[in-house]
């Protein structure tokens, strides 16, 4: 039997084996429903700081360790604005973050962040965790992290973000690279891409100005 030779025969047979393109970051930043963040090294600097505790020191027990120090991190206001424009458009937000804090609660709590997640080895499982309650696949979420505990995660999700003092190995798998550093504005860079890319930043930002009497 003679095989089919005729060119607009085989073209379509080609194009049936084509690669897909691969999605830019942009086109991931669009489909985001949920925003998910380390905390050491994301929403802070990664410094951790380790005071005494006095006898007249009150502090949580999540907060101390077993030298009796409490435990004390710094957060940048920037982020915190950036979460509040991420509810505002709709976008749900986290935190997984592998140590636990009274201190993180705290201004998790103050920020109404939806999922808080603290003493985490399986960020993986967690993050698998976090999809079925939100009902929404791994495409839908995009998460930031600095360090490679959390590459298991960035590896499923839609959107991968690294900041920008990531470690190497972090950045190389990364799909978008904040242009600031942990602690110092780089969540509100992960906030800022996102609506933009999903054409909500100009109108978030007017509502917020507006809701705040400006």
């Amino acid at each position: 039997m003679q095989a089919v030779t005729d060119p607009q025969l085989a073209v379509p047979r080609l194009l049936e084996f084509r690669a897909m393109p691969k999605l830019s970051a942009r086109a991931r930043a669009r489909k985001v429903k949920l925003l998910l963040f380390d905390v050491d090294g994301v929403l802070t600097d990664g410094k951790l700081f380790f005071v005494p505790q006095g006898p007249s020191t009150q502090a949580p027990s999540s907060d101390r360790t077993a030298q009796g120090q409490i435990e004390v991190k710094g957060f940048h206001a920037h982020d915190g604005v950036g979460n509040s424009l991420a509810r505002s458009a709709g976008i749900k937000t986290g935190l997984i973050t592998r140590r636990s804090s009274e201190t993180v609660a705290l201004r998790a709590r103050d920020l109404k962040i939806d999922h808080v997640h603290q003493g985490i080895q399986d960020k993986a499982g967690v993050f698998r965790q976090i999809l079925e309650k939100e009902e929404i696949t791994a495409a839908e979420a995009a998460f930031v992290g600095d360090d490679v505990i959390d590459l298991p995660v960035m590896r499923r999700c839609g959107l991968a973000i690294a900041v920008k003092n990531a470690r190497p190995e972090v950045k190389s798998e990364a799909h978008w690279i904040t242009a600031h550093a942990g602690g110092d504005g780089a969540a509100r860079d992960a906030v800022e891409y996102i609506l933009k890319a999903q054409g909500k930043w100009k109108k978030v930002v007017e509502d917020y100005i507006s809701e705040r009497g400006g």
